[in-house]
């Protein structure tokens, strides 16, 4: 059995140092070359893509068959993902066995989610495991391979073997906290601000987790957000800070009174009104609430690592969060400050050894004021009509929200 040495008694969410002796232990284990160091992130491990595809005719669970088993009269076509890669048109499930395999220890389970950049490129991405009933988790002692669904949306997209599209999480025992705990770490040190000052513990949405709500008040020549455009051209997603925004989407315009009528079935990227501060101590994720609460769909949940808007000073006062955004069948009105998404907590085992946003990690999305992925090149030309866009370097990334 794989012994990773946890800390007896203690609960949470493992750091890159035990992400780390899971790599060197063969709890986590690449099926070709070596885990690159840069794939380990504060409190997550990037997952790359293996060297073929499968286009298939479903989604599926394996249930009690493996994988393979189970997609064996499902398979229409196989994709070479090496050298240039391939690429995967809209609207089609496709299956990708990852190179990272699992031995996890008895304790240990895992969950899976997609990057920031891979939601806001509108590509649906959900982990599947052998003879599992359930997308993204992974049970306790799961030994096996791991296989990705992958179906773009929006934009056909190109990816090739190595790309990582999702990540992975380790925790053991209970590691989420309660809303009585959120409200406590709330007090010691602020996990929302709002305008630049903590939100008062009164005006905090505790329901298993904490809302964040829209931020429909952009002024209406820069917008309020993007909305993707139809027929677009090919996203490269292996690109950094290559793509014509123009080309793959439009500006969202607030209407009088602060709002915006989605249209159905397109998607949108906004931005939330609250900034979000993750502290060493605790890592996030981004979940549904009730959804009888509107005709909006949820659309990803994505991870904050520790130290996401967060610096020890204080003087960083946290960062928004870009939300992905679909209306149903019918339009539907969305307003400025109404809750569309949650955020849940989760303790850390022990603080990683570096946040993200130090040197080190990755952090296209520290102080974020711009909703578009690291694939987009958003830097504002002299000439262009979306001057006034903000500059975000491109660098790895880690945030991933959705709304609903």
């Amino acid at each position: 059995m794989t012994d990773l040495r946890l800390p007896q008694g203690k609960e949470g969410v493992l750091p890159d140092h035990f992400l780390r002796a899971a790599i060197d232990s063969g709890a986590i284990g690449g099926s070709s070359d070596d885990i690159p160091e840069t794939n380990v992130q504060p409190a997550s491990l990037d997952l790359r893509l293996g060297a073929k595809a499968y286009r298939i005719r479903c989604s599926f669970l394996p249930g009690v068959q493996t994988v393979e088993e189970r997609m064996k009269d499902l398979v229409i076509d196989e994709i070479d993902l090496d050298g240039e890669g391939a690429v995967l048109e809209t609207n089609r499930p496709y299956l990708i066995p990852l190179q990272e395999r699992l031995r996890l220890p008895q304790n240990v389970r895992a969950k899976a989610n997609p990057k920031s950049s891979t939601g806001r490129a509108d590509v649906f991405t959900r982990v599947i495991t052998d003879r599992s009933a359930r997308f993204d988790d992974v049970q306790a002692g799961y030994a096996g391979q791991l296989y990705l669904e992958v179906v773009p949306l929006s934009f056909p997209v190109r990816v090739r073997r190595g790309l990582t599209l999702n990540q992975l999480r380790l925790s053991v025992g209970r590691a989420q906290l309660t809303d009585r705990e959120i409200a406590s770490e709330h007090a010691a040190r602020p996990l929302l601000y709002a305008e630049g000052k903590p939100v008062s513990a009164g005006n905090l949405g505790l329901a298993s987790g904490l809302f964040l709500s829209l931020n429909l008040h952009g002024d209406r020549k820069r917008g309020v957000g993007w909305r993707a455009r139809a027929s677009p051209p090919l996203l490269d997603l292996g690109k950094v800070g290559a793509a014509d925004p123009g080309q793959f989407w439009e500006r969202v315009v607030r209407e009088d009174g602060d709002r915006v009528v989605l249209n159905p079935k397109n998607f949108y990227l906004l931005m939330s009104y609250e900034a979000v501060t993750i502290p060493p101590n605790l890592a996030s994720e981004m979940t549904a609430y009730d959804p009888t609460s509107g005709e909006l769909r949820t659309h990803y949940a994505g991870f904050f690592d520790p130290g996401f808007g967060y610096s020890a000073s204080g003087e960083r006062r946290g960062s928004t969060a870009a939300l992905e955004v679909r209306a149903h069948d019918i339009p539907f009105m969305i307003e400025h400050r109404q809750h569309v998404c949650k955020l849940t907590f989760e303790r850390m085992l022990e603080e990683p050894t570096a946040l993200y946003g130090q040197q080190g990690f990755g952090s296209s999305y520290q102080g974020q004021s711009e909703t578009l992925g690291k694939h987009f090149n958003v830097r504002p030309e002299p000439s262009s009509a979306q001057s006034s866009a903000p500059d975000v370097q491109p660098e790895l990334e880690q945030l991933q929200l959705p709304a609903q």
